[in-house]
């Protein structure tokens, strides 16, 4: 950790994050402490989603007050030269937003459960990487990472940073007129939709510096699959605690909700803290419809050590 506050941003976007959680509500208590009773005794493999993040303010793809919105898939990106253009334009804009997001207050939470050696691990859907900057260590990045980019003719990545410096480069005054235009929407994996057709196709696209390649955000797009090796190294998390703990998901895609029905095939506990309904309520032992970081930073407070 680097000693900012959680919770509070510093440029950009991020600034509109909440400078801290709103505590729980006195309703809520009741079910929090059924959690405790449930989780309480036992290691806990930790399911993060989108949700957590919204109080760094990044939006999320579902949540209450989501915009609807189809994001691009893989076969869209890899298909088409235009797509491509779109995207990085796009991601260029939200980039240059989200990357200043802080950890919030769950964030840090779930990173004193790990301290406190109440977890096997963390596997989180986020590419945001704001679980690592809290300081969580044993984290399955399951879709990937925003900060990184890879070359798919040639396999070489890049950090987003360096690419970042390159489309500044060759797109000169683009962010400018983006922000003169209005960005409209934002989504957690830093696309950002812009109403100006003429603004995206003005963009010029970075080749891959070493080959000449086509460049990629090295995150998992819709209609790709997640790499085996995290897979599997996310199932021995679940596989290695007693309990499956899942905050700010909604479950809706496979990658998250196979986790859920492991655990509970296995005959593990599971808990989901998540605002509305999701795909794995009808397998969770209990499901509470609170903030998310509010109820993490409770849990990390309430939850006891381990005999």
């Amino acid at each position: 950790m680097d000693g900012r506050r959680p919770g509070i941003g510093t440029t950009g976007l991020a600034s509109q994050a909440p400078a801290g959680t709103a505590p729980l509500a006195v309703e809520d208590l009741p079910v929090m402490r059924r959690s405790v009773e449930i989780l309480g005794g036992s290691r806990l493999a930790v399911l993060t989603g989108a949700g957590l993040s919204t109080d760094s303010g990044i939006p999320d793809y579902r949540g209450p007050g989501a915009a609807p919105r189809k994001p691009m898939t893989y076969q869209e990106f890899v298909g088409s030269a235009d797509n491509r253009r779109r995207y990085w334009a796009r991601n260029h804009i939200g980039w240059s937003k989200l990357r200043h997001a802080d950890p919030n207050p769950g964030h840090f939470a779930v990173a004193r459960l790990e301290g406190r050696g109440l977890m096997s691990g963390l596997i989180t859907q986020n590419v945001d990487r704001l679980h690592e900057e809290a300081g969580s260590r044993n984290v399955v990045d399951l879709h990937g990472r925003y900060d990184r980019v890879v070359c798919l003719d040639g396999g070489h990545g890049f950090s987003r940073r360096l690419l970042g410096g390159i489309l500044e480069e060759i797109n000169p005054g683009f962010l400018e007129a983006a922000e003169a235009t209005g960005v409209v929407e934002m989504a957690p994996d830093a696309d950002a939709v812009v109403e100006d057709p003429e603004l995206i196709r003005s963009f010029v696209v970075a080749r891959c510096p070493v080959c000449g390649g086509v460049l990629k955000p090295d995150f998992v797009y819709f209609g790709e699959s997640v790499p085996k090796e995290r897979v599997e190294r996310a199932y021995a998390m679940v596989d290695d605690a007693g309990a499956l703990l899942v905050a700010g998901s909604s479950l809706t895609v496979m990658s998250g909700l196979r986790f859920v029905r492991h655990a509970a095939k296995a005959g593990k506990p599971v808990v989901i803290i998540n605002r509305g309904t999701t795909r794995g309520d009808g397998l969770a032992d209990l499901k509470i419809d609170a903030g998310v970081s509010a109820a993490l930073s409770w849990l990390a407070v309430e939850l006891p050590d381990l005999p």
